[in-house]
């Protein structure tokens, strides 16, 4: 009897991996089927997004996201040129990413004791924001990489680039070049000079807190910095 319980056990759990095994075999597959669809349909929205908006109509029921999709050829280069300087210098030469740059992002937060540096590329950004939660896992990483890896696979570089301007997060509730250009300088995407481009590229790593906090001394630091690179970085 022990040794048929036993036996009832050890197939229980090995039914119960091979069901999580499918579960993960078909959320991938997923997820791949909208990244191919992505080639030619623009993605609505988000996961972060959603994350978002439900997040603000906690506070205020009739909340809405500005957001605006714009394509590629309507964004001033001098923004991509600065997104690219800020957050990728390598984006078109990896392949998703960046290794030299997520060791030198290692060395600083073990240098520092806790975390300073991301070392996530564009296309990492990307995956994270079009299908996973905000919390950091084990399980969010290698699902991040995953997704990564579908996005270098099926996408162009210039594709990428263009679904990522138009849904990264550039304040509250505010998402993409053509919503962020409207809520800071009151104009289009198209029309973003360097300065402005700079600046907007500079507020990506914590656009809420510079949304409320528009005269940082670090953000103008920062955005002079990025001003200095832009003419080094290369764009699809």
């Amino acid at each position: 009897m022990a040794t048929q319980g036993r036996r009832g056990f050890g197939w229980w759990c090995k039914r119960v991996l091979l069901a999580l095994v499918l579960l993960f075999v078909v959320w991938n597959l997923w997820i791949l089927g909208h990244v191919v669809m992505w080639r030619w349909v623009n993605p609505s929205e988000t996961a972060f997004m959603e994350h978002q908006l439900d997040r603000l109509r906690d506070e205020d029921p009739q909340a809405e996201l500005r957001h605006q999709w714009v394509p590629y050829a309507k964004i001033s280069n001098h923004l991509k040129r600065a997104l690219v300087a800020s957050e990728d210098a390598k984006f078109l030469e990896h392949d998703g990413f960046d290794w030299e740059g997520i060791q030198v992002a290692w060395e600083k937060n073990l240098k520092k004791g806790r975390i300073v540096a991301g070392g996530s590329t564009i296309s990492q950004q990307l995956a994270k924001n079009l299908f996973l939660s905000g919390r950091r896992t084990p399980w969010r990483k290698l699902e991040e990489a995953i997704i990564t890896v579908m996005l270098e696979a099926v996408l162009d570089k210039r594709r990428i680039f263009e679904i990522y301007l138009n849904v990264i997060e550039w304040g509250d509730g505010v998402f993409g070049a053509e919503a962020a250009a409207r809520h800071y300088y009151g104009g289009r995407a198209a029309s973003l000079s360097r300065a402005q481009s700079a600046r907007l590229a500079a507020m990506v790593t914590n656009p809420r807190y510079y949304d409320v906090h528009r005269g940082d001394r670090r953000l103008a630091r920062k955005a002079a910095i990025i001003q200095r690179r832009m003419g080094y970085a290369d764009i699809p």
